[in-house]
């Protein structure tokens, strides 16, 4: 679906494993005098260590960032944006208005992933002299130019890459489980963790641990997960740590010592 008097844009991320790296792409189209498209297709260099959501996500706003400049933008009378992520589409308004009002953190005081992505994709928006449209479209659908941005982003993420979009230190994990969210219930108990990876939340003053259980009679033992806190600990060291009751927003409220490795 391409509109008349409007600059169209389509947009995509992607993401490959082992090592993980993220791509995205975008493909401007208005329509000229004749009726006929004009195309315009960007594959920027993409991120390491980028996931799914944030190259959608990216991929939204590094379109939004060259249509500010694009030589159409005063001649149109609509900007739409065309996106196959539910995750971007869903979100959106709360991301305008709810997330700011409650320091970026979700209904149940969990932060807001990607929240840095979030604020500025808001701010391009309300900086471009239209307010863009975001409309949903089918992921791998029959339509040229969603399968167009696919390909885009695919190729973003086999090229050269830029430094990760978050600063985290990672270590190897131990256990063979996966992270899953929710699998450590929350029932303010104690508890030995190994920090697999860090990362510091800016916006909501936090940090956040992917970790997994170290306590042997445990019945989460060896369960990776996140969790977040106010105090600074060490990816790669062990910790007793004293949590809070609340699965859906899981807080380690004390920490009660680094316990030796070994």
């Amino acid at each position: 679906m391409i509109y008349e008097d409007t600059l169209n844009i389509y947009t995509d991320g992607s993401m490959f494993s082992s090592p993980r790296r993220g791509g995205i792409g975008f493909r401007y189209i208005t329509v000229d005098a004749s009726g006929d498209e004009v195309l315009e297709d960007h594959a920027p260099p993409g991120y390491q260590q980028g996931t799914n959501n944030q190259m959608e996500l990216m991929a939204c706003i590094k379109a939004l960032e060259g249509a500010y400049t694009h030589s159409a933008i005063d001649n149109v009378e609509r900007i739409v944006l065309f996106t196959d992520s539910m995750y971007v589409t869903e979100n959106l308004n709360r991301a305008i208005y709810a997330w700011p009002k409650q320091k970026w953190l979700n209904r149940y005081d969990r932060p807001v992933e990607n929240a840095e992505l979030w604020k500025d994709l808001v701010r391009l928006m309300k900086k471009l002299p239209r307010r863009p449209e975001f409309k949903w479209v089918k992921g791998h659908a029959k339509n040229r130019h969603n399968k167009a941005v696919d390909k885009l982003a695919k190729q973003s993420a086999k090229g050269v890459l830029n430094q990760p979009l978050s600063a985290s230190t990672v270590r190897r994990k131990h256990t063979e489980h996966r992270v899953e969210i929710g699998c450590v219930r929350m029932r303010g108990q104690v508890m030995a963790i190994r920090i697999i990876t860090d990362a510091y939340l800016r916006l909501q003053k936090l940090y956040k641990y992917r970790y997994e259980v170290l306590t042997n009679d445990n019945e989460f033992f060896g369960r990776m997960d996140l969790i977040y806190c106010t105090d600074v600990l060490r990816a790669g060291h062990h910790y007793e740590v004293r949590v809070n009751d609340d699965t859906k927003n899981p807080r380690i409220v004390e920490v009660l010592d680094e316990l030796d490795p070994s």
